[in-house]
């Protein structure tokens, strides 16, 4: 039985069903807690990112503040000595790697700066550019720019990663995150995420001022383990298993005890006493039951059997007897001919007598290969039934034809006795016409399966001695003819005549 046809799937099939809007009730509100948990941190991301936007341009503010002062006074020259001292230690003050900062003028000289030396990206003719912001992605650095009223003088302050993400870094406790700055296609990437793997990513911007610098705030999700699947899945997973215990319950108690009571019954053999309930073992008191009416049926059955049994044992036995006793009986018959032919002194009495012993014979072959094959039920075997006729034949021959040559070319074949008496009969005459036509003669005789239908035979009998000869025309009109005719009727085939080339061929059912 196919597993999509049992009872069991069919049990399982309509306790999911069942089930299943409870199924879909619980998914549908884990999914809602987890679109709501989703909405609250866009939220929270939406007001971390603004707050560090804020942060990052009033930092930049100050410092800008602080610089245009500077180059203001150094370009009106009324900037004191210590005035790049004030402004050094200002920056030093906003930045923990020391506020780099570097003053030029036109000619490209330096007017003032820090200590460390300028990272590289600004080339010297683009820094008195007009962008007031520049990303270094390379080195690592921001870059504000900040121009004198008269555009003479500029200071370029450098702002590393480090205070960068110490400056943007968002109050709100969020998990895993990423900031980047990006200017057009230039990318810098402030921060990186605590975490190796990572998960799905949810990301919000805001403009600095400039409004050509973009603040990018990037969370990720934890990475997936089998715990949190299995938290997502778990509505999904509550409704598969409570299907699945209620099939494993009714399978074990019902539907397996039957199976397994099926294939008992299948395989038992006539003969047999069935105990099913040696192996099915279910607490149902109706399967038991019907188990055990499945024993008591098969006691009454074995029981049959056994007398059926022992009834065709001797039904068997008695057949045997009578097959015995009609083979002794027709050799009985076989020589009190013989001994009467041995008394008579007239020619034709004793052809007679042989002709006679000869038929006899012919069916005391059937007989006795018949009892020989009785025990396989498998009928009469063709070719042990025409060779020992042949042989009787040749024994009870007339003097003149003990030299008669018999050659025999036949397949496996058997055939019922119904068949094999009118067959033997048939070779019967058809020897003795031909010893009588042409005693110094041969024979063959052959029996060949007929390719297009194996439950038919063609049984050929050629000799010279079986032409179109005078001898022959009047031996078939005094006699045989009409013997010939009467055993082709019999097995229902016409006897086919060839008097050109002295053959005789008839179809005759065999056993397939």
């Amino acid at each position: 039985m196919p597993f999509f046809h049992s009872t069991g799937f069919r049990m399982f099939l309509i306790l999911t069903l069942a089930l299943l809007p409870l199924g879909l009730v619980a998914l549908v509100a884990s999914l809602q807690a987890i679109r709501t948990a989703d909405l609250e941190k866009e939220a929270l991301l939406r007001i971390a990112v603004t707050q560090s936007a804020r942060k990052l341009t009033a930092d930049l503010a100050s410092d800008r503040a602080a610089l245009q002062l500077t180059v203001n006074a150094l370009a009106n020259r009324t900037a004191d000595s210590r005035m790049c001292n004030r402004l050094a230690f200002f920056l030093a003050a906003q930045d923990r790697d020391g506020g780099r900062f570097y003053i030029y003028d036109r000619n490209g000289r330096r007017l003032c700066g820090s200590a460390e030396p300028e990272p590289s990206g600004i080339a010297a003719q683009d820094r008195f550019a007009r962008r007031l912001i520049d990303l270094l992605p390379e080195p690592g650095y921001m870059v504000s720019r900040v121009r004198s009223s008269d555009h003479r003088i500029v200071a370029l302050a450098y702002y590393s990663r480090r205070h960068l993400e110490s400056v943007a870094d968002p109050a709100t406790a969020l998990q895993n995150r990423q900031l980047t700055l990006r200017q057009g296609p230039k990318a810098m990437r402030v921060s990186r995420p605590a975490l190796r793997d990572r998960g799905r990513p949810t990301s919000l911007s805001a403009r600095l001022d400039p409004p050509d610098i973009l603040l990018t705030l990037t969370v990720y999700d934890p990475p997936a383990t089998l715990a949190r699947t299995l938290s997502l899945f778990l509505p999904l997973l509550m409704w598969f298993a409570a299907a699945a215990v209620g099939w494993f319950v009714v399978n074990r108690l019902l539907i397996r005890p039957l199976v397994l009571l099926r294939r008992s019954v299948a395989a038992y053999r006539p003969g047999e006493v069935l105990e099913p309930l040696r192996r099915v073992r279910t607490p149902a008191q109706e399967i038991a039951a019907l188990g055990a009416t499945f024993r008591d049926i098969t006691e009454k059955v074995a029981t049959h059997e056994a007398e059926m049994a022992g009834a065709l044992d001797t039904q068997r036995k008695l057949t045997r007897e009578v097959h015995h006793r009609v083979k002794n009986n027709l050799q009985i018959i076989a020589s009190l001919i013989s001994l009467h032919a041995r008394s008579a002194h007239d020619p034709e009495a004793v052809e007679a007598y042989a002709s006679i012993q000869r038929r006899v014979d012919a069916l005391s072959v059937v007989h006795r290969n018949h009892f020989a094959e009785l025990e396989e039920n498998r009928g009469v075997g063709v070719r042990s039934l025409i060779s020992e006729l042949s042989a009787s034949l040749r024994g009870t021959a007339p003097a003149e034809a003990r030299r008669f040559a018999i050659q025999i070319d036949s397949d496996n074949l058997h055939i019922s006795q119904d068949v094999a008496v009118p067959v033997a009969f048939l070779v019967t005459e058809l020897v003795e016409l031909a010893m009588l036509s042409a005693p110094t003669s041969a024979m063959r005789i052959s029996i060949h399966q007929l390719p297009e239908s194996p439950a038919r035979a063609e049984l050929r009998i050629a000799s010279p001695a079986l032409t179109g000869s005078p001898a022959i025309v009047r031996l078939l009109d005094e006699r045989y003819g009409r013997v010939l005719t009467g055993l082709s009727r019999q097995l229902r085939s016409p006897l086919e005549h060839d008097g050109q080339n002295g053959e005789y061929a008839i179809t005759i059912s065999v056993i397939p």
